[in-house]
């Protein structure tokens, strides 16, 4: 059976004890994927304004938002993100209210100086696309 991460919140990269910083957080976004990383974390997630370093982020971005905003967001998100740890970019999936083409996350990426994973299924309306600094891991 293929698990999303909804089901595995592992796949994300995160480990227990990790601070997970959530950025554009409304009230669209799927709860058990929260849930879910809190239960692997042992964590609440942390908003926007927490100003300390944090070994992750979820970011979740809907179409109509302003692509160059989605590169600022993952600059400053970026910024935060201690020891190149995991960044996920959350859009809805292709169908959905909000959805947004992979090739507008990757350009933002590129923007901001990172590279767009290939998208995962988070959750039955949700994908994340993972992003990576240029020349970090594989």
């Amino acid at each position: 059976m293929n698990q999303t991460a909804s089901q595995n919140a592992e796949e994300f990269g995160f480990k227990p004890g990790d601070i997970v910083q959530e950025w554009l957080w409304d009230d669209d976004v799927d709860d058990s994927v929260r849930a879910k990383i809190e239960e692997l974390t042992g964590e609440e997630l942390v908003d926007e304004d927490y100003d300390s370093a944090v070994d992750g982020v979820i970011l979740w971005w809907r179409d109509g938002d302003d692509e160059d905003e989605l590169s600022d967001t993952i600059v400053d998100a970026y910024a935060v993100l201690g020891n190149d740890g995991p960044l996920w970019v959350l859009t809805p999936k292709p169908g959905r209210p909000g959805a947004a083409s992979s090739s507008t996350v990757q350009s933002a990426a590129q923007t901001a100086g990172m590279n767009a994973a290939t998208p995962l299924t988070v959750s039955p309306d949700w994908n994340g696309i993972r992003l990576r600094a240029f020349g970090k891991g594989r």
